[in-house]
């Protein structure tokens, strides 16, 4: 295992007790290695003065119930959750935030009192602040199209969007039927007469080529929320040739070399950012919400980009 990487049996089993400075937070996942999250939230602590670290937990589906129970006896005050679990999650804590609740999935339980777990979701808020800080402009000015839409990353993403009154929105999806509900579900959000004329303001299509092909020119931002690039020998997301030079592509996948989408995107011209800069902003709202005072941005951003 990698330094600060733990199994869900060393939590469930209170193994993590001797742990020097003591395990407070922890990012369950499957998979979790190639998560920066500890560096990110070690290097806060650490400027902080807090007496704690942060490190990664490999949860696997069935170890998740368990695992998020075992939070406060293990003296945690919270933990981010990630890949695939964001969804799973929200039925599994005693309380919601009102914001957690819209945007579908939780990628951050908080320790309360009596032992309750509490989720919020700080992914939508997140991307909200690093598009902000990558391209210069708001996503409420925006017409965007997120692929992967139906995963919790993509759902919390796209409803954030509607929250903050995008121009206009469409979710693609391998699963139609999964983000039918998603788009029924936002709907109300977006009924206003903003825009005129025939084009929808919230549609839902397959990530097939056609259908990208015929929405693209109609979009300025494009996020992928799919995990696809974590890997190099994936598959093409979308065909390079349907790119253009006017698009703003965001890859919430934070890898260190460039994602294919986001090679192919800007040898065709596009502006690119990958998903540190969201990793951050949701970061430092986690820690936030822990530790009730604001983290040091710097510290984790040097954090983030040491030995990448």
């Amino acid at each position: 295992m990698t330094p600060h990487e733990f199994s869900a049996a060393d939590l469930i089993h209170n193994n993590l007790r001797d742990l020097t400075p003591p395990a407070k937070a922890a990012v369950f996942g499957d998979p979790i290695r190639h998560s920066r999250s500890p560096e990110m939230h070690n290097a806060a602590l650490q400027v902080a003065g807090i007496d704690a670290q942060y490190i990664r937990i490999h949860v696997r589906k069935e170890d998740l119930a368990a695992s998020l129970r075992a939070l406060p006896t293990a003296g945690f005050v919270g933990a981010n959750i990630t890949i695939p679990h964001k969804i799973e999650t929200l039925k599994l804590l005693d309380q919601i935030d009102d914001h957690a609740r819209i945007l579908g999935a939780v990628n951050t339980v908080s320790v309360e009192s009596n032992h309750q777990l509490k989720g919020y979701n700080t992914d939508g808020p997140g991307l909200v602040r690093a598009v902000r800080e990558e391209f210069q402009v708001d996503i409420s000015d925006l017409r965007i199209l997120i692929l992967g839409a139906g995963g919790g990353a993509g759902q919390a993403i796209a409803a954030q969007c509607v929250l903050e009154g995008c121009e206009r929105l469409v979710l693609a999806n391998r699963s139609l039927d999964k983000i039918q509900a998603l788009k029924k579900r936002l709907e109300p959000f977006l009924l206003n007469e903003r825009l005129q004329g025939p084009t929808d303001r919230l549609i839902a299509i397959g990530l097939d080529e056609s259908s990208l092909a015929r929405e693209l020119p109609r979009i300025d931002l494009l996020i992928n929320t799919t995990s696809v690039g974590l890997s190099a020998s994936e598959p093409q997301l979308i065909p390079k040739h349907i790119l253009s030079p006017h698009l703003l592509v965001y890859d919430t996948v934070y890898s260190s070399a460039k994602t294919r989408l986001l090679a192919d995107a800007e040898a065709k011209g596009a502006r690119v950012a990958n998903g540190l800069s969201m990793l951050l902003h949701q970061g430092a709202l986690a820690f936030e919400i822990w530790f009730h005072r604001s983290p040091s941005l710097a510290a984790m951003r040097r954090g983030l980009t040491a030995n990448r």
